[in-house]
């Protein structure tokens, strides 16, 4: 399983329908924080994605709406009793960040909180997958963040080890792991059974940003891109003068970058009643874009 919760998709500040910044990813049971923008905690309570077991935050930037979650979040692990660390990641100042709120006297957390700085190119390595982090351009330090899973076994030819006297059971999971095994004194390799291997998921996030080709080359055949679309195409200049992008900025990335499917996120007040005018903008670009709205989800499939 791989799900994202957009527990906030507002843009700078909460409006009544959308809280600040923060995505939540589920992969195979490892929960993560993608931001963590104020009131992110009851976000999860209602959202029921298990907020005892986050084991990490990947923090794009240190503007308000993306980190003040994270004090209010750690005080309420904290009283809940966990006792398993946890790691916060992010650019340039995020050691000086946790070390701010958990001087405090009051903060008083019965497990670690761990800072990791890191820039583009870093990449974090994971079971099954990895997380690589890329540059944004946004005013204060910044990155963006792709989640790409590693390569899984090809298909395996169920028939074909049949026939080559391999019997079902035990030898086949051998054959489908990349082993090979003896029948009858021949020797059966597992490239004779099994298909060429295939890709994972890729999910891509870029939080506040103008649109780059870093972003684009990090974003390459992602299932899904989670874009900063602050503003309509006709606040072109403001995206400009504000680092953000706009919608159709936005599309144009997941047009180069030939991803699957377009998420717009970071959503301005001014259109908090109404994203038509985003959607129509991104759409005439890449038609398969939605805007994000909070508590939705997105379950990933497996490519095909």
């Amino acid at each position: 399983m791989l799900k994202i919760i957009f527990l906030g998709t507002a843009g700078s500040f909460p409006t009544p329908k959308r809280n600040p910044s923060c995505i939540f990813v589920n992969r195979e049971g490892e929960l993560l924080l993608f931001d963590c923008g104020e009131g992110a905690q009851r976000q999860m309570m209602v959202a029921k994605c298990g907020i005892m077991h986050i084991s990490s935050i990947f923090i794009t930037h240190f503007h308000a709406d993306h980190v003040l979650g994270i004090p209010g979040l750690i005080q309420t692990l904290s009283f809940n009793g966990r006792e398993e660390p946890l790691t916060i990641y992010g650019p340039v100042g995020v050691e000086r960040f946790v070390r701010l709120f958990t001087s405090l006297g009051h903060f008083r957390l019965g497990f670690d909180v761990v800072p990791v700085e890191v820039s583009g190119g870093d990449a974090i390595m994971r079971d099954g997958y990895r997380i690589v982090v890329f540059n944004t351009v946004h005013g204060v330090p910044s990155v963006g963040y792709a989640l790409i899973e590693d390569e899984r076994p090809g298909r395996f030819n169920r028939e074909r080890a049949i026939s080559l006297g391999v019997p079902p059971g035990p030898l086949f999971r051998k054959l489908h792991q990349g082993e090979s095994v003896e029948i009858e004194g021949r020797i059966v390799t597992s490239e004779e059974v099994v298909g060429a291997p295939r890709r994972g998921r890729k999910i891509v996030y870029t939080g506040d940003t103008r649109p780059t080709d870093e972003i684009v080359k990090a974003s390459l055949g992602a299932d899904v891109l989670i874009h900063d679309a602050s503003m309509a195409d006709d606040l072109n200049d403001w995206a400009r003068e504000t680092k953000h992008s706009t919608a159709g900025e936005a599309a144009r990335t997941a047009v180069d970058a030939s991803v699957k499917q377009l998420i717009l996120t970071h959503i301005s007040a001014r259109y908090s009643d109404n994203t038509d005018t985003l959607l129509n903008d991104a759409k005439q670009v890449f038609k398969n874009t939605v805007v994000a709205h909070d508590l939705m989800e997105l379950a990933v499939p497996y490519p095909k």
